[in-house]
């Protein structure tokens, strides 16, 4: 009894912890709507504005509720299967597990089921999630055994990345380019709030229990090629599509969702959310009644995960498709008919502030501190991501302003990514790229992605949304690569200077024990 309190106690001082995170991470947000709501650029009614305060309140209960469940759920699963199968010793089996969990876990994933809803128009929603799920699962498949035999992640990018621009060419030169967008974003959605604990704890059991040198540096990567994996085979399934691309804006409107029915809304999102735990936690107790025979004790914190999980997944999805959705649409088409400028400079402070509300952010962030042993502080961590997503977001508004393909970004940006991780310690480059794929959670696919559908409207028309608004996921994927190697540039350059200092120190004192006799 004495026992069952004392979890409860920590259970209930681990949730108002992770309720003030997410608070201080939600306000920024609500404060810059509300202060746009009161100029004269965006006219927001009050229906909407006390409807996206309660969509925040559940927001922010959501992230909370999340990040326990994350903790008590998500993440030891990953580690314990991870463990329990590379100390099986069968490769094969370890190998299987891993191309079948990426597979259902993206399929799981709620950021990537917003994206193919927005684009059903162009490409069938069932036909994406299951390209991309097929993707990730070969990328994870891969990335194992990176980890197993401890083979170079630079090296793996760098002929990814090449695969992945081959593709992109023969896609503009066939024909589909308005599709390349679409295709980059896929790679960013897919590494969201289910997948990153699982696959980041997944990456860690198996290095541990490999060992080896640096074996906690050798557990990150998994999210950087679980990102790359989807953005070749969503490429590939482009190649082969024919026929009509007009791309037809959804509605975004408030009154769309109040008009389902709130009730039948919230059922859905319960459905959804639980077919898709379904699919992992059935996975896991066959793991687990063959492989792993955990004791039931830890079988019952996992399940008591899950339940927050759930619970958490299902007010943070409701919130943002309920108002954040139809807001950020708004925000970008009205701000953008006053001055082109002002959303340029919305869309930075924005980003710098959003990223912050992304649960699998703080999950990546309080991993990245655990295992570098605070060599990489969570501030420090926040601090690039935030600028990166804020650059990111600003560019691709001014990338709809005046209509060019996002190549234009991508293409240096991942050269210059690939080139610093020349220069830079291999964990910051590891860090990098995981960093990239958690920073596009569901509020960029939910509130900055139809910001830019909005802008992308009133200053180009609809029919180019496909071509100048898409791309936006891809760039706050990549510009995290930059800002976060940049730190661990930084961190070389300041290293280097200190020994530097030192060597002069010490041959200064070697001069001063000199005796000269006259």
């Amino acid at each position: 009894m004495k026992e069952t309190e004392e979890i409860l106690q920590d259970l209930k001082r681990a949730l108002l912890e992770k309720l003030k995170e997410a608070l201080v991470s939600v306000i920024p947000v609500i404060v810059l709507v509300f202060a746009l709501s009161i100029t004269p650029w965006v006219q927001i009614t009050a229906k909407e504005l006390w409807i996206f305060l309660v969509s925040a309140f559940f927001l922010i209960f959501g992230i909370g509720l999340f990040n326990v469940g994350a903790d008590m759920a998500m993440t030891p699963m990953g580690q314990y299967i991870g463990e329990g199968l590379t100390k099986s010793k069968k490769m094969g089996v370890l190998l299987g597990v891993s191309f079948v969990m990426g597979l259902l876990i993206t399929i799981a994933e709620p950021d990537l089921s917003v994206l193919a809803g927005q684009v059903a128009a162009v490409m069938n929603g069932s036909t994406l999630i299951w390209t991309v799920g097929i993707g990730v699962g070969l990328m994870l498949l891969l990335g194992v055994v990176k980890i197993v035999f401890h083979h170079d992640l630079t090296a793996i990018l760098l002929f990814g990345y090449m695969l992945l621009f081959c593709l992109a060419a023969l896609l503009i030169e066939r024909g589909n380019a308005p599709l390349l967008a679409l295709s980059f974003d896929s790679g960013g959605v897919t590494t969201g709030p289910i997948t990153v604990p699982f696959i980041m704890a997944l990456g860690v059991g198996i290095a541990l229990t490999v060992g080896g040198h640096n074996a906690s540096e050798n557990s990150f990567g998994l999210i950087a090629l679980c990102s790359l994996g989807p953005i070749i085979a969503v490429l590939a399934l482009s190649l082969l599509s024919k026929g009509d691309l007009n791309f037809t804006v959804p509605d975004y409107s408030i009154d769309q969702v109040l008009d389902g029915g709130l009730k039948e809304h919230l059922q859905e999102t319960m459905w959804d959310v639980g077919q898709s735990l379904v699919l992992i936690v059935g996975s896991f107790f066959v793991l687990q009644f063959t492989v792993l025979k955990l004791p039931f004790t830890k079988i019952g914190q996992i399940m008591f995960g899950i339940i927050y999980t759930f619970l958490g997944l299902v007010l943070f999805l409701s919130a943002v498709e309920m108002s954040f959705m139809p807001i950020g649409y708004k925000i970008g088409l009205q701000l953008s008919q006053h001055h082109a400028g002002l959303l340029i400079g919305f869309a930075f402070i924005i980003g710098l502030v959003v990223v912050m509300a992304e649960p699998a952010v703080h999950v990546l962030n309080a991993q990245v501190n655990d295992i570098t042993g605070g060599e990489v502080t969570r501030r420090q961590m926040m601090t690039a991501l935030s600028v990166g997503v804020g650059l990111s977001i600003g560019l691709s508004v001014l990338r709809v302003k005046y209509g060019f393909s996002v190549l234009y970004y991508l293409v240096p940006g991942y050269l210059l990514s690939l080139g610093l991780s020349f220069f830079v310690p291999r964990l910051y480059t590891a860090i990098a790229f995981d960093s990239g794929g958690v920073a596009s959670g569901p509020l960029t696919s939910s509130f900055i992605l139809p910001m830019v559908v909005g802008a992308c409207v009133t200053l180009q028309g609809a029919g180019a949304v496909l071509d100048f608004a898409f791309g936006v996921v891809a760039m706050v994927a990549m510009t995290p690569l930059i800002t976060i190697q940049t730190l661990g540039f930084r961190s070389v350059v300041a290293a280097s200077r200190r020994k530097k200092l030192a060597m002069r120190r010490i041959m200064a004192a070697a001069d001063d024990q000199i005796i000269y006799f006259e």
